[in-house]
């Protein structure tokens, strides 16, 4: 159980906000099995139906078919490993192995080894 009182860090939330916003694909206030399925399509760890039904059961105790906000923060905070955890970590690294696209930048004599 999260501990929603003792929650300090804003930017975390604010971070898994945006997250849940951009994976909330019908907008209406929960990620469903199709919305589960894209993200994880888009990141390139697609998963079987089954995998999908076991990680939305995994997020909310087996009470829902989709994934509310709060199923995504406690998740998110929660102690026990699961796979939107490991997305989130997946997209931060994405984020920094952005390598530069194009030519690369013309060097002077000078500046070759």
């Amino acid at each position: 159980m999260v501990d929603w009182i003792n929650l300090k860090c804003s930017a975390d939330l604010l971070s898994f906000a945006e997250k849940y916003m951009e994976f909330d694909l019908n907008a209406q206030g929960d990620i469903d099995i199709m919305a589960l399925k894209q993200m994880l399509e888009k990141l390139g760890a697609a998963k079987t139906h089954l995998q999908l039904k076991k990680m939305i059961t995994e997020a909310t105790g087996g009470m829902r078919e989709t994934i509310n906000y709060h199923d995504f923060v406690a998740v998110m905070l929660g102690k026990r490993s699961a796979i939107l955890k490991i997305i989130l970590m997946y997209e931060k690294m994405k984020e920094k192995e952005e390598l530069p696209t194009g030519p690369a930048p013309k060097k002077t004599v000078g500046e070759l080894p």
